[in-house]
């Protein structure tokens, strides 16, 4: 993303996870990788960016507003401490609490590429560990048994699977990432469905990247109608299945600033703890766990609410922090981040995840949401 959003590229399902698809027809019924978003580096404010998935479904790409040059401050160079730490965490095992779904673009190359020199890298360091599952087709004929595919696999393994909901009207606001539910009305209904594939296990949603950063595009009247439809989408998977944890979108450390962003999240209902267990930043992005770290804890602190409301972090290709020249496309020199975790040992922070995965491209080093090998060793060696 841009230092100041984040774009999703949408091409069928979701990226850096595993994302579901179907047809309202009655096509294969299956839990699918999907290509997650592409993030953007634009100026304030910009947009974030989502994913692709192997399969067809409506994913995100990266946005027009990613673009844009931005303005935001460069990111500060990080200490060489830091940079040692990052390149360790990223090499240590994944929390085993979390979920790693049997099907993904990455997994698909690992298997298809046993003799490919980049192979043992690949399969080590990004397809042995879990990542998100996302939802960005609308698709409601299917979408309930789509979601009970992947929690109820978390279920069985005793481990808790992330997805995430991406079919908000009008997302992107227009970009590469554009699509979703027609209306809000039908978007209401998705939820519901979406809700009911939620099952009683423990389970993390990241509820719709971008929905709420990149709203400055719409009026006062629209803003007011998609958060009010997002708070009723928190209330909704929580009153589905009370083990849920709900976090909605905050952006990033090099967007919005936390008292204007933490003002929209209080009226997406992020503050309550009927439909909200905090926020999440960073999707598809590059800032260091640092400064999303400082970030999301002065955002909480503007936003109020229950002191039990934290945050999590998308950790996937901040490993080396954002490019000081704000590329925002499949830039070089990027390293996969902390491996995904649950259990972070900071307060607030209440888990380090994997929302887009590792080596799906943003369009540059390959089609967009599309898993490219050149580029996942890249981050990962």
């Amino acid at each position: 993303m841009v230092a100041a959003a984040s774009v999703v590229v949408a091409v069928g399902t979701a990226t850096g996870m595993l994302s579901a698809l179907g047809d309202d027809g009655g096509g294969v019924d299956e839990a699918r990788p999907q290509v997650t978003r592409s993030p953007s580096q634009g100026s304030l404010p910009g947009l974030p960016s989502p994913s692709v998935s192997a399969t067809p479904s409506a994913s995100a790409s990266p946005s027009a507003s990613a673009k844009r040059t931005s303005s935001a401050p460069s990111p500060k160079p990080k200490k060489k401490s830091e940079k040692a730490d990052a390149k360790e965490s990223r090499t240590s095992p994944a929390s085993s609490r979390l979920y790693r779904h049997p099907e993904s673009q990455v997994l698909d190359w690992v298997r298809a590429h046993p003799d490919d020199p980049r192979q043992d890298v690949i399969q080590s360091r990004i397809a042995d560990h879990p990542a998100a599952v996302w939802f960005a087709d609308y698709t409601p004929g299917t979408i309930t048994s789509r979601v009970r595919a992947v929690t109820s696999g978390g279920a069985e393994a005793g481990r808790v699977p992330v997805v995430v909901p991406y079919a908000i009207p009008d997302r992107d606001c227009g970009g590469h990432s554009q699509g979703g539910a027609p209306d809000l009305d039908a978007y209401d209904d998705w939820i519901d469905r979406f809700a009911a594939g939620l099952g009683s296990g423990d389970v993390v949603v990241v509820l719709e990247p971008d929905s709420v950063a990149q709203a400055e595009c719409m009026s006062a009247g629209e803003r007011a109608d998609r958060f009010a439809s997002l708070a009723r989408a928190g209330r909704v998977l929580k009153n589905a299945n009370p083990n849920a944890r709900v976090y909605f979108d905050a952006g990033h450390s090099g967007w919005h600033a936390p008292a204007k962003q933490a003002g929209w999240l209080r009226q997406a209902g992020a503050a309550s703890a009927d439909s909200s267990d905090g926020i999440f930043s960073n999707v598809s992005n590059f800032h260091t766990t640092a400064d999303e770290v400082a970030y999301d804890r002065a955002v909480l602190d503007a936003l109020g609410g229950p002191a039990s409301l934290g945050a999590v972090i998308d950790t996937s290709r901040n490993g080396n922090g954002a490019p000081a020249d704000g590329q925002w496309c499949d830039p070089a020199g990027r390293e996969i981040g902390r491996a995904p975790t649950l259990s972070t040992g900071m307060g607030r922070i209440d888990a380090y995840l994997w929302v887009k995965l590792p080596g799906e491209s943003d369009g540059c080093k390959g089609k967009p949401g599309t898993f490219t090998p050149s580029y996942a060793y890249d981050l990962a060696r």
